[in-house]
């Protein structure tokens, strides 16, 4: 358990259902100063979880703390905040420009110039400041935004997906970009579906699985959680009963049977080094394999971890 000292957030026992959905079950970390990432499949809670982490949702049972204070209807403590949420929420009439003053009028940041100029040249826009955002790409778009949410120089970052989109290039810059905002005592919170993505950036990782929380520490710690897990895996190939009879010897194989449809279901626990055997060992059966795909209702995202999709 972490020291509850170091926190800057805390999540005790939080739960949140809608109505018959429990889209957050019994949730319970701490996040320290750097960069933690919250990495899950699509779906399986990660949004919610921010919300309630910034004060935006209502926890149905549990208790969020941030500095020591509840985050719901602390308007004092949200000034110490920035969000950036997974959908684009610009203005493409407006420049890059107006949209960052416009945020930091709605903040009531003191020195506004100033702190515009500040906020624009540190996602390195200047240049493009003056120009409609609708003319931007998706990876400068993304970079204003973030100008846009740090113009008040928040001591907390809650970044919801904010790589989606974004071209290798600009990848690499929005992440040189949130290691210098963390190396300044920035305390930042992303989420992601990429365990690469979260492995490049974050000091501490925490797994979401079906609103629970499946496994937490370094990058290290999660990919031998995911790999211990046992996983079914359907595979759809021109030989299935001969390619059973071979995969059945693979190291990465616990067990093999044929549906009825004459596809194999297989049990590995080892799902990276089945990717790397499978193609291997169909080539040399001569075998066409046509169709790899995850069976566990959670498991598409996580498969693709491991497969490095």
């Amino acid at each position: 358990m972490s020291d509850p000292r170091a926190a800057v957030i805390r999540v005790e026992g939080v739960s949140r259902w809608y109505g018959s959905v429990v889209a957050v079950s019994d949730v319970s970390f701490d996040v320290q100063p750097g960069i933690t990432g919250l990495l899950g499949p699509n779906g399986a809670g990660k949004t919610t979880l921010l919300r309630m982490m910034t004060g935006l949702a209502e926890v149905s049972s549990g208790r969020v703390t941030m500095f020591g204070e509840p985050v719901r209807d602390n308007p004092a403590l949200y000034r110490r905040i920035g969000v950036m949420s997974e959908h684009e929420t610009v203005y493409g009439f407006m420049t890059g420009r107006q949209f960052v003053t416009l945020m930091g009028e709605l903040r009531r940041v003191p020195d506004l110039e100033q702190a515009v100029d500040r906020a624009i040249a540190l996602v390195d826009l200047v240049d493009a400041q003056h120009r409609r955002m609708d003319t931007y790409s998706r990876g400068m778009r993304q970079r204003m935004r973030l100008a846009a949410t740090v113009v008040h120089s928040p001591e907390v970052l809650i970044l919801d997906e904010p790589l989606n989109g974004a071209d290798p290039r600009q990848r690499v810059h929005f992440k040189r970009l949130l290691q210098h905002l963390a190396g300044t005592g920035c305390t930042i919170v992303l989420s992601s579906h990429i365990l690469e993505e979260v492995e490049e950036l974050a000091d501490t990782v925490l797994l979401i699985v079906n609103g629970k929380l499946a496994a937490s520490g370094g990058f290290r710690a999660i990919r031998a959680a995911l790999d211990q897990r046992p996983y079914h895996v359907r595979i759809v190939a021109d030989a299935p009963r001969a390619l059973a009879a071979a995969i059945v010897g693979l190291p990465s194989v616990e067990a093999v049977q044929v549906d009825p449809d004459g596809a194999l279901v297989v049990l590995s626990r080892q799902v990276q080094a089945l990717q790397v055997e499978l193609p291997r060992l169909a080539q040399r059966e001569g075998i066409r394999l046509r169709r790899v795909e995850p069976l566990d209702d959670s498991l598409e995202s996580v498969f693709g971890y491991l497969v490095g999709g």
